[in-house]
């Protein structure tokens, strides 16, 4: 096992024991830190499998962005220290059962995949943003700019509903 496969069986753990923090606190404050763990080892992750642009993206937009706004949305909120989150009903079994299947589905998926691997020789690090940008610029220019209005409008949209509740 080389240091890369450690290096990546070491973020796989942290994220998965971040995600699983999330999932099990009762507490909101600390399911958004488990979140924002969650986020950078998927970032690391991406870091590893070189692919450059989508850990800056995940970085940038995730932590930077959506969990930031969380976090303001639950400190904004009053009586901070008793928001608990639970449910109504605990339905264990189907859930042990309906995860017990996707597991299985997904070991027999990778079990009789044939998987590409490049020898660790021809492995390199080449930059994704360059591509991506040309990309952007070049080919995909008209679908970038007809989801940029998109997103505008679904920007003012949002806005004039909340003014209009106000």
């Amino acid at each position: 096992m080389s240091l890369f496969d450690v290096i990546f069986y070491l973020f796989a753990a942290f994220t998965l024991a971040s995600a699983a923090l999330m999932v099990v606190s009762k507490n909101i404050v600390h399911s958004a830190v488990g979140l924002l763990f969650s986020f950078f080892g998927v970032a690391g992750i991406y870091v590893l499998l070189a692919a450059d642009f989508l850990a800056v993206v995940q970085v940038l937009v995730y932590v930077g962005g959506i969990l930031i706004l969380l976090l303001f949305g639950v400190m904004l909120t009053q009586r901070i220290t008793s928001v608990d989150m639970r449910t109504g009903t605990l339905q264990l079994v189907p859930a042990i059962l309906a995860v017990a299947g996707i597991f299985v589905i997904l070991f027999r998926v990778i079990r009789t995949t044939s998987w590409n691997i490049v020898p660790e020789a021809e492995a390199q690090f080449i930059p994704t943003a360059e591509k991506i940008g040309y990309l952007l610029m070049t080919d995909f220019l008209i679908p970038f700019e007809i989801v940029s209005v998109l997103l505008l409008a679904a920007l003012i949209g949002a806005a004039f509903i909340a003014r209009k509740g106000t």
